[in-house]
């Protein structure tokens, strides 16, 4: 059990020591890339979902949203993978970040049971799985776990780097829950605020990326295989 304490605080709370300072030129820099970068996305993003499932059309603009992501996080300065404290070591986040997504992943499936009998939260979650329901299996997975890399980059990498000490997890987390709204779908809303604030801690406590990106991808696994059959029509 103190392992695991231990391990949860080295994930989620203890921030690993590390230099990464910028410059006050460097910081308003990736300040102007990611308000631009930010605008872009969410324009993009919320397009996309406009797109009927199985419209080839739609693999196309998500592929550009994550193409937006990424390119405003390396044109906006260096970014970091992170690493933990374990075992009186510092280590690069591989196998904690994995199980947490399944963890919450987990959360979420058990939400989608409550959800599925709300007749308007089933709607808006069924405008999202539509496109896992009726479109090509490879493709989906594929621009799923793009994006969520890509997004990982972005809002946990370019964006976080560019809001500095002042509570960069609640801002960043509030942040990417806004760039949802462009969608027009509470859910996706809900679920990148809860998402948004774990991959923020792990963000914090470890100094990179890599720790959220593990958690995002494996937690929208998660959820394109998990969801569709369980909110089914």
């Amino acid at each position: 059990m103190k392992h695991l304490r231990d391990l949860a605080r080295a994930a989620f709370v203890d921030p690993v020591p590390r230099n990464h300072e910028q410059t006050s030129a460097a910081v308003r820099r990736r300040r102007v890339v990611v308000v631009v970068t930010l605008a872009v996305g969410a324009v993009l993003l919320g397009w996309s979902l406009t797109i009927r499932p199985g419209d080839p059309l739609f693999y196309l603009t998500t592929v550009a949203v994550a193409a937006t992501w990424l390119a405003g996080s390396l044109l906006s300065g260096p970014l970091h993978l992170g690493r933990i404290l374990y075992r009186d070591r510092l280590r690069r986040p591989i196998l904690t970040p994995i199980a947490t997504g399944l963890l919450v992943g987990g959360v979420f499936v058990l939400g989608a049971l409550v959800v599925q009998h709300i007749p308007p939260l089933r709607a808006y979650a069924g405008e999202v799985l539509d496109h896992a329901r009726y479109g090509a299996i490879v493709p989906i997975t594929a621009t799923t776990l793009l994006n969520g890399l890509a997004e990982e980059v972005f809002f946990r990498g370019a964006l976080f780097a560019a809001i500095g000490r002042t509570h960069p997890v609640l801002i960043s987390t509030i942040v990417y829950a806004l760039a949802t709204v462009a969608t027009a779908n509470p859910m996706l809303v809900f679920a990148a605020a809860v998402l948004g604030a774990v991959l923020g801690l792990q963000r914090r406590a470890s100094g990179g990326i890599l720790a959220p990106i593990l958690t995002h991808v494996t937690w929208s696994t998660v959820m394109l295989f998990a969801l569709p059959p369980l909110l089914g029509s």
